[in-house]
């Protein structure tokens, strides 16, 4: 909960005291934005849960500033009520580029694609957490938690042979990944290179594959990417990176699948604990990301113990879960 005290004190002394507050549309957090106005200026209001959360915001922050990228500058703080005053980058979001202009997909995610090439090229800070092959399979602990399951000991089974698969495959030197990186959450700015695209949400960057973000961006939860611009940025990232394709093909399908999976576990929590159930109707999406993963030899296994623990998110299943929204509390 937010003190109402706290935050006008918070405003005041930062110079904000009589601006406008527009709510900004938030995420799948507890954090919460509104954009300020005031006498021809604008700033953005993070209204964040003071902690770790916040701490990692600002240090990951100021490392991606200080190697070139854009992230938005921190006019005035206030960690122990949870308060941070932003850098307005505007509402050019790459997904609303996208809806607007569809001819431009070719250009914004070859320009994304750019982006995480250099991004590679920034050595990952020691602080950053590693997600290896056992913490992939650690992350997946949630969806048989909230998302129906046919088989806890079928899905015990599957994260313990993602896990193996990724050791093989992972050859390469982790670097930075932002981890929730998609079209919303990048913004289109007028301003050379990388710096382009200002970037938000960064506070759970860990050090993983250089394909693990590519995926995030590619296989949307909220939005389609169309096969021959997917495959076209896919193919261009891999030989830039300098990793065999089939390799890379296979590690990619890897992450998709696991990535996927924790998707589906997240959007079923997100609605059985929090009530929010508008993301139950990004599932199907989900799935077929699934199942286009899967299709890659390399996870026959896989794919056979995850078909075997989990069913499709139907219509009939959707609307199970959507009548049992906000009816639960953590398992």
């Amino acid at each position: 909960m937010v003190d109402p005290r706290a935050l006008t004190r918070f405003l005041a002394q930062a110079g904000w005291a009589d601006a406008t507050r527009v709510k900004l549309a938030g995420d799948a957090s507890a954090r919460s934005y509104d954009r300020l106005s005031q006498n021809g200026r604008t700033a953005v209001l993070m209204k964040a849960p003071p902690g770790e959360e916040m701490a990692r915001f600002l240090r990951i922050g100021d490392y991606l500033a200080q190697a070139g990228f854009s992230t938005p500058k921190v006019l005035a703080r206030a960690e122990a009520d949870g308060f941070l005053l932003l850098e307005d980058f505007g509402d050019t979001l790459a997904a609303r580029a996208l809806t607007d202009a569809p001819d431009r997909e070719d250009e914004i995610y070859a320009q994304i694609t750019d982006f995480l090439l250099t991004l590679q090229d920034v050595p990952p800070p020691d602080f950053l957490p590693l997600l290896d092959g056992p913490a992939l399979a650690e992350l997946l602990a949630l969806t048989p938690e909230w998302y129906p399951c046919r088989s806890l000991e079928t899905a015990a089974a599957l994260t313990e042979k993602i896990a193996s698969l990724y050791t093989e495959l992972a050859q390469e030197p982790s670097g930075i990944c932002l981890r929730d990186f998609h079209a919303e959450n990048i913004i289109l700015l007028d301003r050379p290179g990388v710096r382009a695209l200002g970037i938000l949400d960064f506070q759970d960057a860990v050090r993983c594959h250089p394909a693990y973000d590519l995926v995030s961006v590619l296989q949307d939860a909220r939005r389609d990417v169309s096969q021959a611009c997917a495959q076209r940025e896919i193919a261009r990232f891999a030989a830039r990176s300098g990793i065999e394709g089939d390799r890379f093909a296979a590690i990619y399908a890897l992450l998709g699948a696991q990535r996927a999976l924790r998707i589906l576990g997240i959007f079923a929590r997100l609605c059985l604990r929090d009530g929010k159930a508008g993301y139950l109707q990004l599932m199907p999406r989900v799935w077929r990301n699934i199942e286009r993963n899967l299709r890659h030899p390399a996870l026959s296994a896989i794919a056979q113990d995850l078909y075997a623990a989990y069913p499709a998110p139907t219509a009939a299943r959707i609307a199970e879960l959507e009548a049992a929204c906000a009816t639960r509390r953590n398992p």
